[in-house]
């Protein structure tokens, strides 16, 4: 009787989370995912009609919009699943990590030929997807390089090419989202998504990925090795926006984790002081490319911000996910 009563204790708060994720699901989506996919179409809109008014890559108007528009698809750019991964759309608006260059060879290619795709939307939107989205219209924007290649008239049609496809992706996922919601909020045999359970996972993924790709790709790929770091390896790091994607990243994830958490208010304590003490690392960092990565001091305070990430991922998966009702095996690059 005793080892029964012990197991039924263990049991019962993970059939309470199944009876109680409805309430999570519908704050989750209305509060956390619709907001953001609505703020990244305002913003991008203001890209593309500020490309079309000045198209001069040092236009402190035109790359305004762009830190504006950029810092509103990081902040989204975690929930990567339904609408935002319909074809490759999370790609579109980031190639990144571009392990291979192709960004440059895709702009050098467009430029050097003079594309005609630039004249139609549509035609852009079928090129080359290393050379659409933010870090595309960055290397326009930032990188002599490129403003050194082919005519000026053309470039300024580039520009503007890129703007208005990164603003109809972001279109795109928007008029999508606001039809997938239901299937967050309303699980069943007519949604991906068998159950309530089924769609916490889809956001515990969320969080998990999150967690991973800021500290093992955006911290991981600039700080290398001890003996060989790669600052030249920072995303966004020609507009100098590498730390500052850290900051909004981890500000996005603690307010999903906050929501993921709030049956459970003392892993949501330990979360959002991990988060607290990651965030104010990562505020106080005077390195916004991580430029300093190859000094001792530099490198450790990255490696310090770093840990801190990992330190928020240990509580998630140790304990948030175990009370979700998410196995330990479960691995957020695992896919279903």
């Amino acid at each position: 009787m005793r080892t029964l009563t012990f197991v039924t204790a263990i049991l019962l708060p993970m059939g309470a989370h199944a009876q109680d994720s409805a309430p999570i699901l519908m704050d989750v989506t209305e509060t956390h995912i619709l907001p953001r996919f609505a703020k990244l179409t305002d913003t991008t809109e203001a890209l593309a009609t500020t490309a079309q008014t000045d198209c001069e890559p040092g236009s402190s108007d035109l790359r305004a919009a762009y830190g504006t528009a950029f810092d509103s698809w990081i902040s989204a750019s975690h929930l990567r699943f339904g609408p935002t991964e319909t074809d490759d759309r999370a790609f579109a608006m980031a190639f990144w990590p571009d392990t291979k260059g192709f960004t440059p060879k895709a702009l050098s290619q467009h430029i050097n030929t003079e594309d005609a795709a630039v004249d139609s939307p549509e035609a852009y939107a079928e090129t080359s997807i290393a050379g659409r989205g933010f870090l595309a219209l960055e290397r326009m924007l930032y990188d002599p390089a490129i403003a050194e290649q082919g005519n000026a008239a053309y470039r300024c049609a580039l520009i503007r090419a890129i703007a208005t496809d990164i603003d109809q992706n972001a279109n795109a996922m928007h008029t999508d989202w606001q039809s997938y919601a239901p299937n967050m909020t309303q699980p069943g045999d007519d949604s991906p998504y068998r159950s309530g359970d089924e769609a916490m996972q889809e956001l515990y993924r969320a969080l998990t990925t999150g967690l991973e790709f800021t500290a093992d790709t955006r911290l991981g790929r600039p700080l290398g090795t001890f003996e060989r770091p790669r600052p030249n390896r920072a995303e966004a790091r020609r507009s100098e926006r590498s730390l500052r994607h850290v900051e909004l990243s981890l500000i996005a994830l603690r307010d999903l984790t906050a929501r993921l958490s709030f049956d459970h208010p003392e892993i949501a304590a330990d979360l959002e002081a991990a988060f607290a003490r990651a965030i104010d690392r990562a505020q106080s960092l005077n390195d916004p490319a991580f430029a300093d990565v190859g000094t001792p001091q530099g490198r450790i305070r990255v490696e310090a911000l770093q840990q801190s990430i990992n330190d928020i991922r240990e509580i998630a998966s140790t304990k948030l996910g175990p009370t979700l009702g998410i196995s330990a095996g479960f691995n957020s690059l695992d896919g279903d």
